[in-house]
């Protein structure tokens, strides 16, 4: 007879094992259960392939019906409350990033390429070892083989200027007529508890991706023992901590980067010492001015010389002197100016200084700006003292916060003190050409665009940053923002004109951005600003000279006057001067009674025509 088979739940069939192994061998299921036996025969060859099912209409293998008896076990709810809410169900998550921390590592580059034998220090080294390899005939060769390629490329070089510029005339293309603004880019904040003044800022001169704070308290003996005495400088990328501390003496007023080295920078105390940094060195300052040599007040100004070492420096300060310095000795200066108008040399006569100029076109003209608001012209080539101290420009009511020449016209220079900003010209010394409207809140600093010539900068105590376009209005500035509620006091734009920098009292420095209109120059602005520049001197030249010519007949006048005087007086005796002056006496005296009389008469007719009074009152009035 044919052998059994036991079908799977996939239509898969399997003859039983004869040996008593596997699923077939196991004895029967007792009565009244059921097996359900899955029994699947592959060749070993095909292990792993996949499996090939087919489609089949559903049958039904097994049915469980109800049990009755079950239902005991139940309950049944009649009637059933369900809440419902038609909302959506909602969750709220929070997320916590971690903070990204930045650091900055510097590469030290150092001349290799030597042999062992060879210290590239040594000078005496390095031209013998040049002078071997240069008697070599290899060298030789190879220097004439190269410079053939060289020359081609030279060549090729001159032959096309890839820098040319084919549109000058079109120096900028036409700006949208949008209005001015400014965005606030990054906020750097004082991370000592006792808050102090940022007192100046001073860019990165190699790409502007730092800015170096000057942090002091100006208020005369009001600062606390706890305070601190650094000062800080700032990745514009990481705002949460200083790149650099500064650690001075004292605390620093100025702070400038060397122009010509980036890891340079000098500063100038609060007690009036000076101090320089090499940032590649810590925040230690390198070296510091002997007190004895050093100024006597707080260092306002700071300013770096261009010179062939590119060490060379001047710093100003309320004592009334200018100091010139080599940061290479600082023990003592290398000269001395005394800021006495008079010419005379005396100290005790001097103006304090507060704002410091050098335009570099004209190494040995600088300006300084005072207490008494008087800005001081001086030549720093002139044989003495007193030859030094050129001129004066007097048009402030109080101290001098900001004296800047502008970048395009330097013969223009712009003034910021008490209430309003000046423009001024060297041709005119008797007042300014142009000047803004007197303001509510005190002016604290300025600074001129390096873009555009006609547009610059204030700040102002109460905490609002102006921007000024002579060539679009000047009764108004073309954009005021508020900055921040605590007063401003220093100002710095970046060499591009588009960043700006904003010092607070509380020691926050905000960075802005200005939009595209006042940071890109206008088509023909140049010649516009020129023309009007030079209307304004000529305009003020004619109001000088007419004040001169009204002043000078005064005078003639006055002295006219004197001579008759003195003429009559030496021809009268003593009897007849004091008989005419009795007579001018009486003659003063009776005019009065006269004219007292007439005005009671006058008084009287008034009351008697008065309607509504009875008879008889206006002569008893």
């Amino acid at each position: 007879p044919p052998p059994r088979v036991r079908e799977g739940p996939c239509g898969s069939t399997s003859p039983p094992d004869k040996g008593g192994r596997g699923p077939a061998a196991r004895p029967p299921p007792p009565a009244g259960t059921m097996e359900i036996v899955y029994v699947y025969v592959k060749k070993r060859s095909e292990f792993g392939r996949q499996c090939n099912f087919s489609d089949r209409p559903a049958e039904t293998n097994v049915d469980i019906q109800p049990d009755p008896s079950q239902a005991r076990n139940f309950i049944e709810r009649d009637p059933i409350d369900a809440a419902i809410q038609c909302a959506s169900d909602m969750s709220e998550h929070e997320v916590n990033t971690e903070r990204f921390e930045m650091e900055n590592e510097g590469v030290n580059h150092l001349e290799g390429g030597w042999p062992k034998d060879v210290n590239p220090l040594e000078m005496e080294q390095t031209i013998r070892f040049r002078k071997k390899v240069e008697k070599d005939e290899n060298y030789v060769n190879t220097i004439i083989q190269l410079g053939s390629l060289m020359e081609h490329c030279i060549k090729q070089n001159n032959a096309i200027n890839i820098y040319e510029e084919y549109f000058d005339d079109e120096e900028t293309a036409d700006i949208a007529d949008e209005p001015p603004s400014a965005k606030t880019i990054n906020v750097f904040r004082d991370p000592n508890v006792i808050k102090r003044t940022a007192t100046h800022l001073s860019w990165h001169p190699d790409g502007s991706k730092k800015l170096a704070v000057a942090y002091s308290s100006l208020e005369f003996q009001r600062s606390s023992k706890d305070m601190s005495y650094e000062s800080y400088i700032w990745d514009l990328e990481n705002p949460n901590r200083p790149d650099l501390v500064l650690r001075p003496s004292s605390t620093l007023v100025s702070l400038e980067y060397n122009p010509k080295d980036s890891h340079i920078l000098v500063g100038g105390c609060y007690n009036g010492q000076i101090a320089y940094w090499d940032t590649r060195k810590g925040g230690q300052p390198v070296e510091l001015s002997t007190v004895e040599f050093s100024h006597r007040d707080p260092v306002y100004g700071m300013i770096w010389l261009q010179s062939k070492t590119g060490t060379d420096c001047f710093s100003a300060s309320t004592d009334g002197q200018v100091l010139w310095w080599d940061i290479r000795k600082l023990t003592e200066p290398t000269e001395t100016l005394v800021m006495d108008i008079s010419r005379k040399g005396v100290l005790e006569n001097a103006l304090g200084a507060i704002a410091l100029e050098f335009e570099p076109t004209m190494p040995t003209k600088f300006m300084v700006g005072t207490e008494q608001g008087v800005v001081i012209t001086c030549n720093r080539k002139a044989k003495t003292p007193a030859e030094k101290i050129v001129g004066t420009y007097s048009g402030h009511h109080g101290p001098i916060y900001a004296l800047a020449r502008n970048p395009f016209f330097p013969k223009n220079f712009l003034t910021v003190g008490d209430w309003t900003a000046r423009i001024w010209s060297e041709d005119s010394k008797e007042s300014s050409i142009m000047w803004t409207k007197y303001h509510m809140a005190y002016l604290t600093d300025g600074c001129w665009s390096t873009i555009r010539p006609v547009v610059f900068f204030t700040t102002k105590m109460d905490g609002t940053l102006d921007v000024w376009d002579f060539l679009f209005k000047q009764n108004n500035p073309s954009l005021s923002v508020k900055v921040c509620d605590e007063p401003l006091f220093s100002l710095r734009l970046q060499d591009n004109g588009r960043f700006i920098g904003c010092g607070s009292k509380l020691g926050t420095v905000t960075l802005l951005e200005v939009s595209s209109g006042l940071c890109t120059l206008q088509r023909n602005e140049k010649n516009v600003a020129t023309a009007m520049f030079e209307r304004e001197t000529k305009r003020e030249k004619i109001l000088e000279a007419r004040h001169r010519e009204m002043r000078l007949k005064e005078r003639t006048k006055a002295e006219g006057k004197e001579e008759d005087v003195k003429v009559e007086t030496e021809e009268e005796t003593p009897e007849e001067l004091l008989a005419r002056v009795q007579k001018e006496f009486f003659e003063i005296i009776e005019a009065e009674i006269r004219r007292k009389e007439r005005a009671a008469k006058l008084s009287r007719a008034q009351v008697a025509q008065r309607p509504g009074l009875p008879k008889g009152w206006g002569v008893a009035l």
